[in-house]
């Protein structure tokens, strides 16, 4: 028999977490579009689920927000189960909020009644919730003007304003970023979640831009095919991702392919250390065009070999842009023909057919079993 944890059990373990989703699967016509999602989200933190579109992260938000009731699994809010096999709380009890990317403002609404929307105090009471929360978004100006006078990045705060003012314990946004100019959108971002933060509010953000989800995020989770394949700090799931195609998800990158042969694998670069991979078995080593370096000719030969970085291998450019903030220069190697693409800071823009040499940070490769689908592969190996 369970034995019920005693007070000072449950005081010393720490609250809920604010949303709580396990085992979530949903299916349509059929076809499953959310495979057992798991995850939780406490107070203050900014989960962002991540992943391209229609991988069922929005279903998942839906199921969440009780717009959307799953075929199996549970949702729970503040530790009480909000939705199961025999529970389920409407969208209007969960004490939820949420921002969808098309803001929502009611047109025939002026922005304080907007804002007004879903608080159910006295008078006196709502107009100050309005009154701070309009100052806090920088709107005071705006409180009797209509939707329409406003610009994108300040209907957005409006909604951000009118989303919080019943104080929800939990924040649901779904790529509530997207319709806004790249000018304004890092300011708004900042903005957004410096306020969720000052509230205390749980959020679970949608978005399929990885810069957004890195900006954003406490943690990161990372889906694909209805299912979460990896999750973690903004920081290890990037540089530690658990197949190509999540390194691949948040930049360019580079495959070389070879065989490992007593865990080694021969490459242009030197040979790489791949344990853990069978004699003969077909490999992947990653690498992001960042930590490509480029050294000049010299008359025929490289800079020496290193421990870290190997041999350099010989290439010649195919073609170099600027693209504003780093150049992006192509080349082909002389040993295979394969393209590989390099990113140096500021400007450098080699002439097509210029022979320069190309060397690898060892430390930030990745090696993975050879793909034989998008999503296949296991974690990275050491290199």
């Amino acid at each position: 028999m369970k034995v019920a944890p005693t007070e000072d059990e449950t005081r010393r373990a720490g609250p809920s977490p604010r949303l709580e989703l396990s085992g979530i699967r949903r299916s349509f016509d059929g076809r499953e579009v959310v495979r057992g999602v798991s995850l939780s989200i406490s107070t203050g933190e900014v989960l962002c689920l991540l992943g391209p579109s229609g991988c069922g992260k929005s279903t998942t938000l839906r199921i969440a927000a009780g717009v959307d009731r799953q075929d199996a699994g549970e949702v729970r809010l503040g530790g009480q189960v909000a939705a199961s096999g025999a529970t389920f709380v409407p969208p209007e009890r969960r004490s939820v909020g949420l921002m969808f990317q098309d803001f929502a403002l009611f047109p025939h609404l002026k922005v304080a009644d907007n804002v007004a929307f879903g608080l159910k105090g006295g008078a006196a009471a709502n107009g100050a919730r309005i009154g701070e929360l309009l100052e806090r978004v920088g709107l005071s100006r705006f409180h009797d003007s209509w939707p329409h006078e406003l610009s994108g990045g300040e209907q957005q705060r409006v909604a951000l304003a009118r989303a919080l003012a019943p104080r929800p314990r939990v924040m649901l946004m779904d790529e509530p970023f997207s319709g806004l100019d790249n000018r304004l959108r890092d300011g708004i971002r900042d903005e957004t979640l410096s306020l969720l933060k000052e509230e205390g509010t749980a959020v679970l953000l949608v978005t399929h831009e990885p810069d957004e989800a890195m900006r954003m995020a406490d943690e990161i989770a990372l889906m694909r095919d209805g299912r979460i394949v990896q999750s973690g700090a903004p920081y290890n799931i990037y540089t530690a991702p658990v197949d190509r195609a999540a390194a691949a998800f948040f930049s360019d990158i580079n495959v070389v392919r070879g065989v490992s042969r007593g865990a080694l694998t021969e490459t242009p670069f030197g040979a790489f250390l791949t344990p853990g991979h069978a004699d003969g078995a077909e490999v992947e080593i990653v690498i992001r065009p960042q930590h490509l370096g480029i050294d000049f000719d010299r008359d025929g030969r490289g800079p020496a070999a290193t421990p870290q970085q190997g041999v350099a291998a010989r290439a010649r450019v195919l073609r170099a842009r600027f693209t504003g903030r780093e150049s992006l220069v192509e080349f082909r190697m002389e040993t295979d023909g394969q393209v590989v693409k390099a990113t140096v800071p500021n400007v450098f823009l080699p002439a097509a057919g210029t022979p320069l040499w190309l060397t690898l940070r060892r430390d930030r490769c990745f090696v993975f079993p050879a793909s034989r689908g998008a999503g296949s592969g296991s974690g990275p190996s050491s290199i």
